[in-house]
């Protein structure tokens, strides 16, 4: 053996008895983790053992249950299709949000549609699958899902209930939900899989603008995937799509509206209000009731069965504006800014030293500066001119600009002008 060459940890038989009488107790404490099994034993023990050694002693002591065989399902051509979603973690602009994944795919030629989205719904649900049947150009026979209440009623895997608003959406397509029987999700194992791939692949060193920009790209992707070649198929998804898309179910000449309704109450402001966001309706509609129906990518309002304004869907914002020119006029402000220059025009007319006082005034207040004319209005019809304009000299010299104060500054000369109580005395 060369010098200096690492020489194996060996177990004698004696320490491998040593060991099981411990093992038991060990590997449940640690839940069956092996590296912290080995922390154990060497920091409580004084047993330094090599990790392969260790599973084998765990094999040995028959400590797992044994793997057993798994079996593979197989489907015929236009058979069955799987959907599932999947949590993900989206960079969305410079914000990193998480987003609910939704897949589609077909069981036979693995051919594969995703989508993302803030929230997942039966809304969402009815709108991705749409998505899905219109990539696929076609659907199966049955579609097979897990156990989530958003398209079951009650139930679980073969006595599951679907909800009468899903069962709707089958029949208008012509398929069918089957639910797989609790913690038996390899039945639908052909969607989990490529969750992992699309986490790891589609989303890695990608950046999105908005949510349309991420469904674009998710969109180009599935197209780029299905032109890998696949070992399990022996050929690309889309090869195997060409012998599959005979058998699908075609899709309906008329496609169903995928759409959610809603009733409203316009606001004083001449907006309504739909998942924390507005949306702006002519001003002779305030006070209204209207019927708001919400699409995927837009929002439709009617009034007495008239569309009147037509949105882009707000999706993934929150306490935002929507609001169409046209709807809101402009005549109240047009004149409310009329009626504050011609306040401005005339306080600047009475005297030069209240305009240059004005004109600074202005830059050192927010907004507009309605409310601080406004009081200097009221300033100079309460108030003699000669108290008020050299109250005004002396708070521009000193750059005074709390009216409050410049009131106060009135009063004193006023008070020591008019008001001289001492020398009427005397």
């Amino acid at each position: 053996m060369e010098q200096g060459a690492d020489v194996p940890v060996t177990v004698r038989d004696d320490q491998e008895a040593a060991i099981l009488l411990v093992l038991r107790e060990v590997f449940k404490r640690c839940r069956g983790n092996a590296v912290r099994i080995q922390e154990i034993l060497k920091e409580e023990y004084q047993i330094d053992i090599a990790y392969s050694t260790l599973t084998r002693c765990i094999k040995n002591a028959e400590l797992r249950a044994p793997i057993k065989r798994a079996g593979e399902y197989c489907f015929e051509p236009g058979v069955e299709m799987q959907h599932d979603t999947s949590p993900h973690w989206v960079m969305l602009g410079e914000k990193k949000i998480q987003a609910q994944c939704a897949s589609l795919v077909l069981g036979y030629s693995r051919k594969l549609f995703v989508q993302y989205y803030e929230r997942f719904t039966r809304f969402e649900a009815k709108a991705f699958l749409k998505l899905a049947f219109e990539f696929m150009q076609g659907l199966c026979q049955r579609c097979v899902i897990d156990n989530t209440s958003v398209i079951l009623a009650g139930g679980s895997g073969p006595n599951a209930v679907i909800s009468p608003e899903m069962m709707a959406y089958c029949r208008m397509y012509g398929f069918e939900f089957i639910a797989h029987r609790i913690m038996h999700s390899d039945r639908k194992g052909k969607v989990e899989r490529p969750f992992h791939y699309v986490e790891n692949n589609f989303l890695a060193g990608r950046t999105f603008k908005d949510w349309n920009d991420l469904n674009h790209q998710a969109r180009q992707w599935c197209i780029e995937v299905g032109k890998k070649e696949k070992r399990s198929l022996g050929m690309t998804p889309d090869a195997a799509f060409i012998e599959e898309k005979p058998h699908l179910i075609r899709l309906p000449v008329v496609p169903p509206a995928i759409y959610e309704h809603y009733q409203r109450m316009v606001d004083t402001k001449a907006f309504i209000n739909l998942d924390t966001n507005r949306y702006s309706v002519p001003e002779k509609l305030i006070g209204k009731t209207l019927d708001v129906y919400k699409y995927l990518e837009e929002i439709r309002i009617f009034y007495q069965h008239q569309e009147i304004a037509i949105h882009p869907r707000l999706a993934g914002k929150k306490f935002n504006v929507s609001k169409i020119p046209g709807h809101h006029l402009k005549s109240h402000v047009r004149q409310t800014n009329e009626a504050f220059q011609g306040r401005e025009n005339l306080l600047r007319e009475y005297d030069e030293a209240l305009g240059l006082y004005i004109s600074t005034l202005k830059k050192h207040v927010r907004g507009s500066g309605h409310r601080q004319l406004n009081h200097l209005l009221n300033l100079k019809r309460t108030y003699p001119k000669e108290p008020f304009i050299r109250a005004i000299k002396q708070a521009h010299h000193y750059g005074l600009y709390d009216l409050s104060r410049l009131e106060d500054l009135i009063i004193k000369f006023v008070s020591g002008e008019y008001f001289n109580l001492d020398e009427e005395q005397s």
